[in-house]
């Protein structure tokens, strides 16, 4: 572990923090503005410790690459990339594929893309609450939905459009016993 102090004083040193990193990505915090916005610092950080990315300089957190690679295992962490990478598909199907509840900072127009929302609903299916009014009446992520956690099912249909509970597959999973 390496002092704070010891940190603080290296701080413009590339050679120290590209090392420092690689102990701990959080370590780059400590890091100089320059070395915040060195890219091959950064993607070594976020490789260690995903949530460095929250040190980043504002240009990497808008760098595709750097965000992906931060996404690799961690979802929750598109909280720190730019608007733009929010309102990429591709990035965000990567988040919400590791963490339903990276659908929470989606923008709205991934809010109501059926891809990302199925997919955020199924690692998660109680986050069917930040997807928009239409993608609460598709069948398919209302399914989805409620098959993820029938421990959360209740909260689940409170976000589901009323009219979509008539529907006889959704009644199937709601009341199996009455349905067979």
């Amino acid at each position: 572990m390496i002092e704070i102090e010891e940190l603080q004083k290296n701080s413009n040193n590339k050679d120290f923090f590209s090392n420092a990193v690689r102990e701990s990505g959080l370590y780059l915090e400590w890091a100089c503005s320059e070395l915040k916005d060195d890219k091959e610092i950064v993607m070594e950080a976020v490789k260690q410790n995903p949530a460095a990315l929250e040190f980043a300089s504002n240009r990497l957190k808008g760098d595709k690459e750097v965000v992906k690679k931060s996404l690799d295992n961690v979802g929750w962490v598109i909280c720190y990339a730019s608007e733009e990478l929010k309102n990429d598909k591709e990035v965000m199907l990567k988040a919400v594929k590791n963490d339903g509840q990276a659908l929470y900072y989606a923008s709205k127009d991934l809010r109501d893309d059926k891809d990302v929302v199925l997919e955020a609903v199924k690692n998660k299916g109680i986050i069917l609450k930040y997807a928009s009014l239409d993608m609460r009446t598709d069948i398919d992520i209302a399914i989805a939905a409620l098959q993820e956690n029938k421990k959360t099912m209740d909260h689940v249909k409170s976000y589901l459009n009323p009219e979509i509970l008539n529907n006889e597959k959704i009644q199937n999973i709601i009341n199996p016993d009455e349905n067979n």
